[in-house]
């Protein structure tokens, strides 16, 4: 590519807000004197994946820095046509910095850090850094008594003693419904320009969902007959089939999530199983909405669905949201989550990622099941179905919680086909996923620590993985923390990994509701809390709501587990309200109070 041509591909990748910066700033009065020396040095540096952490001081001799107002500072990135984009760095006082070098106190505000992600560096903070060849150095803004301004720019200095063998490499990801991006990051050392050089290139980028119809599992996109099969078909043979008489013992278990019956259907199912009722039992499962179903299947959901007294599900169901549910019988949704937290459904009206205001999903059920009395309004909401249809029953599968033989005989079974975790206590990491929906789920595992965590909790614990189901990217757990790092990601009973857990780690996920019933402690890694809230909003305001203590970055939460502070007496207020019940028996009120009032 020639250098006209990088220039031009490159800005194009940046937002109009993101443009590369000249390097003078001719915005402000500069006062430019090259006799002014400039002290500074790099006291600290770690990567972890494509995230830097930086720390050191910088100062213009004879430039008291008394005050934090003086100064800005600035990490600067300059390409091969010297456009620059900068980074704000955080002052602190010398004395936080992790150095024994003597700084007299008029410069009390010489120290800075950041935390910087080349992952998400343009496009609104989404996209890595563009590929090129990138130099690096500290700009340093201070303010004169007469308030004229001195601006220097200096390389970053020898950091080669943090880059083992001279040179650092990371992968950079990029994920959305229309690109799947891997860059390469490479970092080294210049002699020449006395910096850091970052190096960008891109591996490769390619749309998923033109070539996929489930970009996870890579199943193969639908064409037109069979989108139109399972949507207008589908409808026309719903309604044909009411000419069929409605099965008034029939139940219908539906889900497109899971390829056999689990979580609150399966609890559902076994207590009406338990109490031997003459109900004729009908299933219908696939691995995920975007498996194709055969058009025998078609045919048998829509005569299924027509003809039951009751439809079971326990999530979104895209092929019945457009129908008008029969009269006489029920849409019963189960829903997977318990609580209510994060914002989801029609309380997302008008946000990014949220429905459009004439979509048919969740409307038509007829009942939905929840947890608490307190979280019907917001489910009403959430389903845009009124309150009288939200049931506060309980969650079935928070059943086992409750049931001694269940809890111990798990816990044995998950000893003797997991070994290592005999012995040790269990830190179980469960985010949930970033990007809006399935085509772009991910978790940018990045933002751990691993070396620090690592070195700290060894001996003590072992750290399990729990991405949410949908994640795209994987965690790869380098070999020499091989022992402590498992990912048990492919789990697919959460509830269970819960019983061998004796801390739980978690951001905006709804698990910290059934860990409650637990009364074990948890901690909130939310390293983007301000963004997520921005975006996404929740129900409650989040740091007062949580169980937990907050913390946003591998320090915070190395912290808090040594020291064992996790306010865990904020836990039982918070399962109070949110669980009416703690029996153990809400499946059975479902079966009694719902499903048995069906057939009279």
């Amino acid at each position: 590519m020639k250098a006209n041509e990088m220039e031009s591909s490159t800005a194009a990748e940046f937002d109009a807000d993101e443009t590369y910066e000249t390097v003078m700033h001719e915005d402000v009065e500069n006062l430019l004197i090259d006799y002014y020396e400039v002290e500074h040095k790099v006291t600290d540096m770690k990567w972890k994946g494509a995230i830097l952490d930086i720390e050191g001081y910088c100062y213009i001799k004879g430039i008291p820095l008394e005050r934090y107002l003086n100064v800005k500072k600035w990490f600067v990135l300059m390409n091969d046509k010297d456009k620059t984009k900068k980074f704000v760095l955080e002052d602190i006082p010398i004395y936080n910095l992790s150095t024994d070098d003597y700084i007299q106190d008029e410069y009390m505000w010489a120290g800075f850090k950041s935390t910087i992600n080349f992952s998400a560096v343009v496009a609104n903070h989404t996209k890595p850094l563009p590929p090129g060849t990138y130099r690096t150095f500290l700009e340093i803004e201070a303010t004169l008594g007469n308030k004229k301004k001195i601006i220097r720019k200096i390389p970053l200095g020898d950091i080669r003693r943090y880059l083992q063998d001279d040179f650092y490499s990371s992968k950079m990801e990029y994920y959305s419904a229309k690109s799947q991006s891997v860059h390469n990051l490479m970092v080294t050392y210049d002699k020449n320009s006395k910096s850091m050089l970052l190096k960008s290139t891109k591996l490769k980028d390619f749309n998923p969902s033109a070539l996929y119809g489930d970009i996870k599992n890579k199943t193969e996109k639908p064409g037109a007959i069979y989108r139109f099969m399972r949507t207008k078909m589908f409808m026309i043979l719903y309604y044909l089939f009411h000419l069929f008489p409605v099965r008034e013992n029939r139940i219908l278990f539906a889900s497109d999530s899971r390829d056999e019956i689990g979580g609150n259907l399966k609890y559902v199912y076994e207590e009406m199983e338990r109490q031997q009722l003459p109900y004729d039992y009908k299933f219908m499962f696939k691995e995920n909405s975007f498996v194709k179903k055969s058009f025998f299947e078609i045919i048998r959901l829509a005569y299924y669905a027509a003809t039951s007294k009751a439809t079971l599900l326990e999530e979104n169901y895209p092929m019945v949201s457009p129908l008008k549910i029969r009269k006489n019988t029920d849409l019963i949704q189960l829903w997977h989550g318990a609580g209510a937290f994060k914002k989801f459904g029609y309380s997302r009206l008008g946000q990014p990622g949220g429905p459009k205001i004439n979509s048919k999903d969740h409307r038509n059920y007829t009942k939905a099941v929840v947890s608490s009395k307190n979280v019907v309004p917001q489910y009403a909401e959430g389903f845009d179905i009124l309150e009288e249809s939200i049931l506060p029953l309980g969650i079935p599968r928070t059943d086992i919680f409750f049931d001694e033989a269940y809890k111990n005989e798990k816990r044995k079974e998950l000893y003797d086909q997991y070994p290592f975790l005999k012995g040790k206590k269990v830190i179980l990491f469960a985010p949930t996923f970033r990007g809006r929906g399935r085509k772009e789920a991910h978790y940018p595992i990045e933002n751990l620590d691993f070396e620090k965590l690592y070195e700290t909790f060894k001996d003590e614990y072992v750290f399990l993985f729990k991405l949410h189901f949908i994640v795209l990217n994987k965690v790869i757990i380098p070999h020499k923390y091989a022992g402590f790092f498992y990912d048990f990601t492919d789990y697919r009973e959460v509830n269970d990994l819960l019983l061998i857990t004796d801390l739980l780690i978690t951001d905006y996920s709804s698990i910290c509701f059934e860990y409650s019933l637990l009364d074990k402690p948890m901690l909130f890694f939310a390293y983007d809390v301000e963004e997520y809230i921005s975006k996404r909003g929740f129900y409650y305001e989040y740091q007062s709501f949580i169980p937990g203590h907050l913390v946003k970055d591998s320090n915070q939460l190395i912290e808090k587990i040594q020291n064992k502070d996790f306010a865990q007496q904020k836990v039982k207020p918070f399962r109070d309200y949110f669980f009416d019940y703690q029996d153990g028996k809400a499946s059975e009120r479902v079966v009694n109070q719902l499903l048995k009032k069906l057939a009279d």
